[in-house]
């Protein structure tokens, strides 16, 4: 789809890429580790017909530049922060997809005032929230960039893969203080261990779990109808 309007966010020392789609309540998307705003074209393509739809790239990610401030989880949760006051958005649906789920929570816990809801697709509250096998496959996706590290974009992509292994740190008792309506979504066959995402849920205060069946991390992108008929019953709960 063609975006409606695109452009540039200032977050300080870098700016980040972003698209908007579509008019009414924003709608905000957050990709995960090394994706960019593309990821959710089946999202964008439906709630774009109820809501102003804005998927934003992370900083290194997609067409944002990486910066000079920390590569970090909470860096890009300060940057989500600056984004959302250079949109002029005093309100709106927060989506985070894992990593980008990260993010959300992480901003979550500095600021409810703008958030309407909260939807956690695949996060974690740390790194052992993770399977163990895919905790080993990131590994090695590190140690093979370290091998090519001569390369800018290997050293990138390393860093990138490590903030699988390092962040976030987030204690299931800061949880409590999101009241924020919030939906914590993942896939039976999900990466994440299905015992973290209840604990996610169950330590949020208003909290709706949704365990998707037979799906895997990515049911955003591979079962798109089913993934959004349970996005769009969680928002139209809570859009007025």
């Amino acid at each position: 789809m063609t975006p409606d309007s695109q452009g540039w966010l200032d977050v300080g020392d870098t700016r980040l890429y972003y698209e908007s789609f579509g008019d009414g309540t924003p709608l905000v998307l957050l990709h995960g580790n090394g994706e960019d705003g593309r990821l959710f074209a089946s999202q964008v393509a439906l709630f774009c017909n109820q809501y102003r739809v804005i998927t934003i790239d992370s900083r290194g990610h997609g067409k944002s530049p990486r910066g000079t401030a920390p590569y970090s989880l909470q860096q890009m949760a300060t940057d989500l922060g600056a984004a959302l006051i250079a949109l002029d958005i005093d309100h709106c649906h927060l989506l985070g997809f894992s990593d980008g789920g990260n993010i959300a929570l992480l901003y979550a816990l500095r600021d409810t005032s703008r958030l309407c809801t909260l939807t956690l697709v695949g996060a974690n509250l740390d790194p052992g929230g993770v399977k163990a096998q895919t905790q080993l496959l990131v590994c090695l996706g590190v140690c093979l960039c370290q091998l090519f590290a001569f390369s800018a974009k290997a050293r990138h992509s390393r860093d990138t893969l490590r903030l699988m292994l390092r962040e976030p740190h987030i204690a299931p008792a800061q949880l409590a203080a999101i009241a924020t309506p919030t939906l914590v979504v993942a896939g039976q066959n999900d990466v994440i261990k299905e015992s973290h995402t209840r604990l996610i849920a169950q330590s949020l205060p208003n909290a709706r779990l949704d365990i998707l069946p037979d799906a895997d991390h990515f049911a955003l992108v591979k079962q798109p109808d089913i993934f959004n008929a349970v996005v769009d019953d969680f928002l139209a709960a809570h859009t007025h």
